[in-house]
């Protein structure tokens, strides 16, 4: 049977595809996880067995090897910043992101240039917020 990871997995479609460690990518459907299994995490090691489907090649009774290790919520809040360290932060963010809303009051895009820093910290204030 052969081995590979999840490559990507959308539960609420039901279907993703698994990465082969030895071949071209498989489409796998809701129907082929094991028992109690609704969704697979990217990088879920997997064992499956392959056929040909109408569109090419699909996995069936796919094997969890080893699940990708799952940061527990305790975890993420010992690395959260306290507030008194997250309140400049914000602060700052919404100075940028005027600067940001000027452009678009203007009628054009933000520099990419400039939006890439941005965005880079949007996501790390919502990692703070999420965690």
């Amino acid at each position: 049977m052969p081995n590979g990871k999840v490559k990507w997995y959308d539960a609420d479609k039901g279907f993703g595809f698994l990465s082969q460690d030895d071949g071209p990518d498989v489409y796998v459907h809701s129907d082929s996880l094991p028992a109690g299994t609704s969704a697979l995490k990217p990088g879920t090691r997997v064992e499956f067995g392959v056929a040909q489907g109408r569109k090419g090649d699909q996995a069936l009774q796919v094997k969890i090897i080893d699940a990708p290790a799952s940061v527990s919520r305790n975890q993420a809040q010992a690395r959260r910043k306290r507030p008194d360290e997250m309140a400049p932060i914000v602060e700052d963010l919404i100075r940028v992101l005027d600067g940001v809303g000027e452009a678009y009051r203007h009628g054009r895009h933000p520099d990419a240039k400039a939006a890439r820093p941005v965005a880079k910290l949007l996501r790390a204030l919502a990692d703070q917020l999420d965690a």
